[in-house]
């Protein structure tokens, strides 16, 4: 069974993997633990743990008994005590790290539990602390003020080094398939890059390293980019020519739809420019990828897992 490694994180990596269990693979999703904001905020200032936000969101897509368990995980308290809006998944994971003392443990634990498809990984057991640069010299602290500030970044690292899981890294050393997204370029995907360790792992990793783009650009992060643009951004924080392939949606989303993400997030669709692609020696694979739920573009979780799938078969033959 081939093995498949995903880095990445928030809602964009869950949706991928739905999808992804449905195929025979072996299949490690690590996931970055910087996420600041809501709950998984809270509990990391008041437990001084890392954030177990994203952690949850991929368990829940990898439990073979949804959707009941994926509501219990993704329910939130609607309260006027202190339990208000805490989702279950994340007290979960709160007390078993209290128990543990180790969130890759944790992830086990809970996994056997929830009787999930493949592994889930912290990429880091340390408590990681995003900062981002932008192009107006502001320097910003935390990945959820990050997100709010919506300003152009044009550099990313953590507050302070952390240290890789030696499971991530040998999860890197035996894939078949490394792949990067869905999700946010600055803070879902490059946060799993930031370490020389990981770096020189992935690229001394024989698998063929792939990169899902997003549909849509979001403001700040990926401004007016093309999907050449993300791809030259990737490569920057490891090394040239990193990415051999890159699976980008060319469903052209509507028109009213568009006018809508233009003015509620300043965000547009991102373009496939095929001749700055083929510059870069990356394969292009291009499908009909994305739905329109409730005015909201997302990608195909079945639709997408099958391209990789048949991108993994194709390299047998």
């Amino acid at each position: 069974m081939k093995k498949v490694v995903i880095l990445g994180g928030g809602t964009g990596l869950s949706v991928l993997l739905k999808g992804l269990k449905e195929f025979p693979l072996d299949i490690t999703a690590v996931v970055t633990v910087s996420d600041d904001g809501r709950s998984t905020g809270i509990l990391r200032e008041e437990f001084n743990i890392p954030a177990v936000g994203d952690l949850r969101n991929v368990l829940a897509s990898l439990s073979k008994e949804e959707p009941l368990v994926e509501q219990l995980l993704q329910y939130r308290f609607q309260t006027y005590s202190d339990l208000n809006n805490h989702a279950v998944g994340n007290l979960l994971l709160t007390a078993l790290y209290n128990i543990t003392g180790n969130l890759t443990e944790s992830m086990k634990s809970l996994g056997k539990i929830l009787n999930i498809k493949g592994k889930v990984l912290p990429l880091t057991e340390d408590k990681a602390v995003l900062v981002a640069h932008t192009k107006d010299g502001e320097t910003i602290i935390g990945e959820s003020n990050i997100t709010k500030a919506g300003k152009v970044i044009t550099n990313i690292e953590y507050l302070t080094p952390i240290t890789i899981t030696k499971e991530v890294l040998n999860a890197i050393k035996e894939a078949d398939l490394i792949i990067f997204g869905l999700g946010s370029l600055y803070t879902s995907i490059l946060p799993n890059v930031l370490n020389d360790e990981i770096k020189q792992a992935l690229i001394k990793s024989k698998a063929k390293k792939m990169y899902i783009c997003n549909a849509m650009t979001e403001h700040g992060e990926t401004d007016n980019f093309k999907v050449s643009d993300c791809i030259r951004v990737i490569n920057s924080y490891i090394k040239d020519n990193f990415i051999d392939v890159v699976v980008a949606n060319k469903k052209q989303v509507d028109a009213d739809v568009q006018k809508i993400y233009k003015e509620k997030e300043n965000s547009t669709a991102i373009l496939i420019d095929e001749e700055n692609i083929q510059k870069l020696n990356v394969e292009l694979i291009c499908e009909d990828l994305v739905l329109n739920i409730n005015n909201q573009v997302r990608h195909d979780s079945l639709k997408t897992a099958f391209v990789i799938f048949s991108y993994l078969m194709k390299g047998d033959k």
